[in-house]
């Protein structure tokens, strides 16, 4: 398990799938924003929910979020496109709408930067984001990821194309700095 002082990533349960799938995918605008795939309804229970991890998942990296206050399930978090030879991926993440706007994505990001470099032995991790996805683009700076484009109206979004914008950041880039207060990013 990763962790900082506030929240921890796990193995995704069984148990974890139906809640993620309820407040991430059925709120059809919200996951419109968030996959380049488009909005198609689907069971909680069915196996082709994006949060069951199945086998051959093996170019992704799936995580639950948990709020270590109250243990609670607050998102989700993966590393997907896992490229083993070019030792690349892409970072994203998704929190439960009550756990937005607490400043949590910048701990997970952190931990999957962590995970990204210090476990897996990457050399580059990359986010892809709507332009107006303010949160994300704060936390993926605030880790060290720089702006290396926009892509103009390259996402359908809900009826509308919208920029995207991409963020790099390289391992020798990156500088996994202790927590506050001597929290270990690890156990």
């Amino acid at each position: 398990m990763l962790q900082t002082s506030r929240i921890a990533l796990r193995a995704r349960h069984d148990s974890d799938v139906p809640v993620l799938h309820t407040e991430l995918y059925d709120d059809v605008v919200t996951r419109s924003r968030a996959d380049t795939r488009p909005w198609r309804p689907l069971a909680a229970d069915s196996p082709e929910s994006p949060f069951v991890v199945g086998p051959g998942d093996d170019g992704v990296a799936f995580f639950s979020v948990v709020d270590r206050s109250s243990g609670e399930l607050a998102g989700e978090a993966l590393l997907w496109g896992i490229d083993a030879h070019q030792r690349r991926a892409h970072l994203g993440l998704a929190l439960r709408p009550g756990f937005r706007g607490r400043g949590l994505a910048g701990d997970i990001v952190r931990l999957l930067c962590h995970y990204g470099f210090t476990v897996r032995g990457l050399h580059r991790l990359q986010v892809d984001t709507l332009a107006d996805n303010l949160p994300m683009i704060k936390a993926a700076t605030a880790a060290g990821f720089v702006l290396e484009g926009t892509l103009r109206r390259a996402a359908w979004v809900y009826g509308a194309f919208e920029d995207e914008v991409v963020l790099g950041l390289l391992a020798s880039e990156w500088i996994d700095e202790p927590e506050p207060a001597g929290t270990a990013a690890g156990s």
